[in-house]
């Protein structure tokens, strides 16, 4: 008996969806920072084994959107509602139950499992989380509560036990030696934005896009050519900082990580553009990728 399955996770912003998701596939597949609105795509990871294949999915979390890149975003998450056997619904145990109750009343309604982890719980006490645990058996009746801590590991296990005996019967839907349904590209470009996340403040993360333009592979060496998009001058010269000291920080700090995901020796070259209003165009946007083809 052979089971197979997609795993979607959904969750409003900054509880740990992407922490989750790297500890379920265990690789480094999906972004996680502190900083909120990190994931912009839908972003699958596979586990295999002889017997099962899950195939679990990341996506951005839930808002309302104010531009077209966040509509884009939001459409990844609903599209996740769609197509799941089994729904992962994150909160955590200082947010409101209540926030985006559009999208939660759309989870209420699916016929699929849902399971609904409250992460964090290492932030939390017995009594508060005894409280959190009612609040959501009110609001989704249906779903099955697991108390989680992504970070710390705790519940994992438990966690895939319970997703594997929710599994339909069903041979694999990708090759048993594939981690990701993502290119190379996509992990550079990936990598070199979660860099700008960490080591810039205010708008400039969320102004910025990346993308690869060169992404040669020799045998013992990969060369990359990326390009970092901004949306003003202004954006530009915070990017690349003083005498490009800036730029040279991230340049070097993703050429590590590219290097420890590759496992071999990376050739990075990193420049700026300005694309006035990128995410607010539909062309530029599906250029980089924001479409759900």
């Amino acid at each position: 008996m052979h089971k197979s399955g997609f795993v979607n996770i959904v969750g409003n912003p900054n509880v740990g969806k992407s922490t989750l998701m790297n500890q379920l596939v265990g690789e480094r597949i999906s972004i996680a920072t502190f900083k909120a609105q990190t994931t912009r795509h839908r972003i699958m990871g596979i586990v295999n084994t002889d017997d099962m294949q899950i195939v679990f999915s990341d996506t951005p979390g839930v808002l309302k959107p104010n531009y077209k890149l966040q509509e884009s975003m939001l459409a990844f998450s609903e599209s996740a509602l769609t197509d799941a056997d089994v729904l992962l619904y994150v909160t955590d145990v200082v947010e409101n139950p209540e926030k985006n109750m559009d999208f939660l009343e759309k989870v209420a309604k699916m016929d699929v499992p849902v399971l609904l982890l409250i992460n964090k719980i290492d932030e939390s006490d017995q009594k508060n989380l005894g409280d959190i645990v009612e609040k959501w058996h009110g609001l989704l009746p249906k779903a099955e509560i697991l108390p989680i801590s992504a970070k710390n590991k705790f519940g994992i296990d438990m966690l895939l036990r319970r997703i594997y005996e929710l599994l339909p019967e069903c041979p694999p839907y990708f090759g048993k030696d594939q981690l990701t349904d993502k290119p190379a590209r996509f992990f550079v470009s990936e990598i070199i934005r979660e860099k700008i996340l960490l080591y810039y403040d205010k708008e400039i993360p969320y102004s910025v896009e990346v993308r690869v333009e060169s992404f040669k592979e020799e045998q013992k060496l990969i060369r990359i050519r990326a390009i970092i998009y901004v949306e003003r001058d202004s954006q530009k010269g915070i990017i690349i900082g003083h005498q490009g000291i800036a730029l040279k920080k991230v340049s070097m700090e993703s050429r590590k990580a590219l290097e420890k995901f590759f496992g071999k020796s990376v050739f990075l070259e990193v420049y700026v553009k300005v694309d006035k209003d990128w995410r607010s165009s539909d062309k530029e946007l599906g250029a980089f990728g924001y479409n759900l083809d």
